[in-house]
């Protein structure tokens, strides 16, 4: 389909409604999964770091009893 303005182009052959809206509700969509991912992925980071952590002390409290032993 070819247009011949712009103010063409945003009303779509009369159906400007349904199609922006459903533009909108797809880019909502992808915004949401995308940012839900990022927030994801940035509490596992978190979670493995906690981890890494606990068994760093957990590893040298058993060096140090092995130590006194």
């Amino acid at each position: 389909m070819q247009f011949d303005s712009f103010a063409d182009f945003f009303n779509m052959g009369g159906y400007a409604f349904y199609v922006w809206l459903s533009f909108g509700i797809t880019f909502t969509a992808m915004l949401i999964v995308a940012v839900q991912s990022y927030v994801k992925h940035k509490s596992l980071l978190n979670t493995v770091m906690v981890e890494r952590a606990r068994k760093a002390r957990i590893k040298k409290a058993r060096e140090e009893e092995s130590r006194k032993a």
